[in-house]
């Protein structure tokens, strides 16, 4: 394996997971729907755990989290930038279109997220000593949270545009009412939402 691009991962799960924790600040203030609001609470919470194991896995691996990164840099601005556009468009007025927004920025941050616990995965599978038994740890915890994250949110960003359409809408959607943690199993409940109108 490429130990330097290995660390630049790590750099960047940190700043993604440390970005997350602003996007959900901004995100709940943009949700209006309770249920929604209440999740990105949990989804919140999970992510402060989140910047913690990663900086587990920094203290393994012998690296400083202070150290920056031309990748990790360019994920701050991606997650500011996010925070930003949810900021524009609370500020707006329009509370339904800032939710709206709010839960496409969510998934957007959670698509990175999502993408470097699956790479992570995949150094755990090849890793060795100390630091493969931490990658593993580390992904056993996290990965499925964060497929929540990105299904569910989905299927939020979704069904909101559908309300707001004026066509029926399910919510909370089905991804949250099946407890959807998989890729097939958020489209199994994306198709099934037809018989849930």
């Amino acid at each position: 394996m490429n130990d330097e691009q290995v660390h630049e991962l790590l750099y960047q799960a940190l700043e993604t997971e440390q970005g997350g924790v602003k996007i959900y600040d901004a995100a709940i203030r943009c949700a209006k729907n309770d249920d929604l609001r209440e999740e990105w609470g949990k989804y919140h919470e999970q992510t402060m755990r989140h910047v913690e194991i990663v900086e587990g896995l920094f203290g393994v691996f012998g690296l400083d989290t202070s150290v920056e990164t031309p990748g990790r840099r360019l994920v701050r601005q991606i997650g500011e930038s996010l925070i930003q556009v949810m900021g524009t468009a609370l500020a707006n007025g329009d509370p339904e279109s800032a939710e709206l927004v709010a839960a496409e920025c969510v998934i957007l941050a959670e698509s990175k997220d999502h993408l470097n616990w699956e790479l992570l995965g995949e150094v755990g599978k090849k890793a060795k000593g100390e630091e493969g038994k931490a990658i593993r740890a580390a992904v056993e915890e996290v990965e499925e949270q964060e497929d929540e994250h990105l299904y569910h949110t989905t299927g939020w960003a979704r069904e909101l545009w559908i309300e707001s359409l004026g066509m029926p809408s399910v919510l909370p959607p089905p991804e949250e009412q099946k407890e959807v943690k998989t890729a097939i199993g958020a489209e199994r409940a994306k198709n099934a939402r037809t018989d849930m109108t």
